[in-house]
Order: C-alpha cells, then sequence, then structure tokens
C-alpha cells in the first residue's frame, strides 16, 4: 500500500482526490486543511508521498514544503492554479525540493479536476518511488559570467567541428525545471550553438520559466512562442501546449511552434524535435542530452542521432529524479556517456567549445 497525504484548503478538492484514490485500491490516504496540518500528519501518518497545494490559511504550501524537507523529506506534489503567479510558485516549489505539479484546469478551487483526475495518479504514483533532492540554491548570472569548465572523464575524446552550425537539444519531464537550473547556468554566454529544450509543461507556463532561466544564466532565454531564426547563445524554450520543430527559412534554421501533435503523447514533444532536426541538421552536429522524466519520449529520435554519428548524453539515475526517459535511451544504445546532472555542463562544453 502507498501512503498518501493530500492537502488542501478545499473541502471539494479534497473530497474529489480522496474519492479517485480510493478507488485505486493501494493507497492509504490521510487528509489535511492546510500546512500547518500537513507538517504534522508528515511525522504522524509517515507518508510516502503528498499532495501540498501551494494556496492555504494558516500556513501555505511553500512554507509547509520548507519544513517538510528539512524534518523528515518525503516526495511531495505540489497543487498549482494556472496562472503566472501560480507558475512562479511552483517552480519556487520545486527547487525546495518538491518532485513535480498538479495543474488545476479550472483555478484555485476547480470544479473540473475530474478532467486530470488520471494524469494526477500517475504522477503521484511516479512521484512516490522518485528520488528526492535537497533544496537548490538558484544562482544569479553575472555580467560577462563565463565559468571554468573541465572535460569530463571516459567521454570520446574527439570535438565537433565547425563550430557555429551545430545544434543542442534537450529533451526532459518531471523534475526537469530545478535539473536545467544546474546545467544551463553552467554555459558561458559565448557559448557557440543554439539550444532548444523540449521540457514537458502546460502552455502558462513555459512563459515564466524562460524568464525565469533569463535571469540565472549567462545565455539568452526565450520561449519558442513563433517561428525564430536559430542563434548561438541562445536557450529555446518549446512553448507548452504544443510542439517546437527545427526547419530551414531562407537558408538558415528557424525554431517553429507546432500544435500538439496527436501521434505523440507529451508535449512538447523531444521525439518530434529530434525527428526534425534529423531531417534538418547534420547528426555530426548535434548534441542530444536527455534528462530526467518518466516515459520514453526521446529515446529513439535521439539514439537515431547517435547512430548517425551525433553525440548523446543521457542523465544517470544517480541523479535524476525519475529515470524514465534517460534509461529508455540507454536501453537503446543510444548514450554516447552516461552523466550525474552535475557534469553534463562540463561535457557539452567539452563537446562544442
Amino acid at each position: 500500500m502507498i501512503k498518501l497525504l493530500i492537502v488542501d484548503d478545499s473541502a471539494l478538492m479534497r473530497r474529489q482526490l480522496s474519492t479517485r484514490f480510493n478507488a485505486e485500491g493501494d493507497f492509504t490516504i490521510r487528509l489535511a486543511r492546510n500546512g500547518k496540518e500537513a507538517v504534522e500528519e508528515n511525522h504522524a501518518f509517515q507518508p510516502d508521498v503528498i499532495t501540498l497545494d501551494i494556496n492555504m490559511p494558516e500556513m501555505d504550501g511553500l512554507t509547509a514544503l520548507s519544513m517538510i524537507m528539512v524534518e523528515r523529506p518525503v516526495p511531495v506534489v505540489m497543487v498549482s492554479s494556472l496562472t503566472e503567479k501560480g507558475a512562479l510558485a511552483t517552480f519556487e516549489a520545486l527547487n525546495l525540493g518538491a518532485v513535480d505539479y498538479i495543474v488545476k484546469p479550472g483555478g484555485t478551487i476547480s470544479l473540473s479536476i475530474d478532467r486530470v483526475l488520471d494524469a494526477i495518479v500517475s504522477k503521484v504514483r511516479v512521484a512516490a518511488k522518485a528520488r528526492i533532492k535537497p533544496p537548490l540554491r538558484a544562482r544569479a548570472a553575472r555580467p560577462g559570467f563565463v565559468p571554468r569548465v573541465v572535460a569530463s572523464e571516459n567521454a570520446p575524446a574527439s570535438r565537433t567541428s565547425h563550430l557555429g552550425n551545430g545544434l543542442v537539444i534537450i529533451g526532459v519531464s518531471t523534475g526537469g525545471p530545478r535539473t536545467l537550473e544546474a546545467i544551463l547556468p553552467l554555459l558561458p554566454a559565448d557559448f557557440p550553438w543554439p539550444i532548444l529544450v523540449a521540457q514537458h509543461m502546460p502552455a502558462s507556463f513555459t512563459l515564466p520559466f524562460a524568464q525565469r532561466m533569463d535571469g540565472l544564466c549567462a545565455l539568452n532565454v526565450v520561449e519558442a512562442s513563433r517561428p525564430m531564426m536559430l542563434e548561438p547563445g541562445t536557450v529555446y524554450i518549446g512553448k507548452g501546449g504544443g510542439d517546437m520543430v527545427v526547419s530551414e527559412r531562407l537558408g538558415k534554421l528557424t525554431v517553429l511552434p507546432k500544435p500538439e501533435n496527436a501521434a505523440y503523447l507529451w508535449h512538447p514533444s523531444a521525439e518530434l524535435l529530434g525527428r526534425s532536426v534529423l531531417e534538418h541538421v547534420d547528426p555530426t552536429l548535434v548534441v542530444a542530452v536527455m534528462l530526467t522524466g518518466m516515459g520514453y519520449d526521446g529515446a529513439d529520435a535521439f539514439a537515431e542521432l547517435k547512430k548517425r554519428g551525433g553525440r548523446t548524453i543521457a542523465e544517470s539515475e544517480d541523479s535524476a529524479v525519475v529515470f524514465g526517459m534517460p534509461a529508455e535511451l540507454i536501453a537503446r544504445g543510444g548514450a554516447s556517456v552516461v552523466l550525474h546532472c552535475e557534469k553534463i555542463a562540463q561535457q557539452i562544453n567539452a563537446w562544442v567549445s
């Protein structure tokens, strides 16, 4: 049995969530109405996983989360609204140690939560088995910030030629925002290639996330919400609620946002991005990085890139919050190297610089 603590100030939300999880048959459930009760129940009930609302009276979710992670760390899935404010609070929660988040489709007290109950159950099951990371201290990039990087050990010694013509692509899902915060700020401002990131995320979250990352990185970070010519030293975050592909316009590589392609399960799709890169970019000029996340999105395309001469990195099980996506790439023989997330920026620089 999985011991689940549901924390929400809305009686309706508590009832809807508890009813759905009770129907699963393998959850033991306890309820809490605010952050104060959550902290108390974390000790008394000893849950395996917690769903934690952000906006609550007496003690909010972020305060409760910070106490939980200090007193008795446990996988936590935040319950957020679709607003920009909700997105910013969610990113802060992920930095404090939350594993994932649930977005209420209808606002703070959602009457349409039943539309996403299956996804909530899936996220909670994954979170219950996820690796908990200690709180991440965000670093502020400073003008001219150029970190010292050293080539990682046990990696291919050769470097990619034709600097300025290559491309880095990243596929990532559960646990991705804080993992990206541990990688992208370590890339220097004069990084010579564009970087495209397919991070599974709702449409209202990707712009605040891009803005947050832009403040942390020496690189420029933007949301790919419209067709854009790819520029060196720029990170393009695929707009949530859709997909992103690479194409060619007027002889230049361009990133294009697309409506969700129903042939793919996750969005923005890393698989679709990888397929478009195979079509338009010399694979020997591609570095593909597979980070934490459940499922297999991007594994086939990234493995094909490696087969055609590209270089690929899979995040190691030691650092991945959820080892699903990197494990799938490794299983397909698609990883040039398998690295802890703290060494990935070094390896990218070693291949591209």
